[in-house]
């Protein structure tokens, strides 16, 4: 199996959730194993926030893995060799806030585009539990003073 380079012949790879949660679940066993072999062969796979954002909703939602662990699966794929973000430190405080203040991902990424964003970033939502973070400001949409 040849390894995947970003360059290399032109090519470009981006990962797919399934061949993360493969690796990651180890099921079935056999693309498990060719899912693992094929990370840890790679010398820059590319992934996406979008992507790694199905693999948390994957691991937690149809494999029933407790948060804990899918924060510390996210991190240990975020940072390991080969794989390449466009952002991990904003990756790693969007697990970190998807395993302290128990926020779905989508959420928790918000929260963290937005505090690594300018200093006075809102984020507009009607969900009060973004508040309960306290690193944004969150401005409920159609209220008269603006402040959530």
């Amino acid at each position: 199996m040849g390894r995947a380079m970003a360059g290399r012949g032109g090519v470009t790879v981006f990962l797919d959730t399934n061949v993360l949660v493969r690796h990651l679940i180890q099921e079935p066993p056999e693309m498990g194993r060719r899912a693992t072999a094929f990370l840890s062969g790679a010398d820059a796979l590319h992934l996406t926030d979008l992507i790694l954002a199905e693999t948390v909703y994957v691991l937690r939602s149809v494999y029933r893995v407790p948060r804990p662990q899918v924060a510390a699966l996210a991190r240990a794929v975020i940072g390991s060799r080969g794989i390449v973000t466009d952002d991990p430190a904003t990756l790693i405080r969007a697990v970190d806030i998807y395993e302290h203040d128990r926020l779905s991902f989508a959420d928790a990424y918000l929260i963290a585009r937005a505090e690594a964003a300018e200093p006075h970033s809102a984020v507009a939502s009607f969900d009060k539990g973004l508040d309960k973070v306290g690193t944004v400001r969150r401005i409920e949409p159609g209220r008269l003073d603006a402040t959530g």
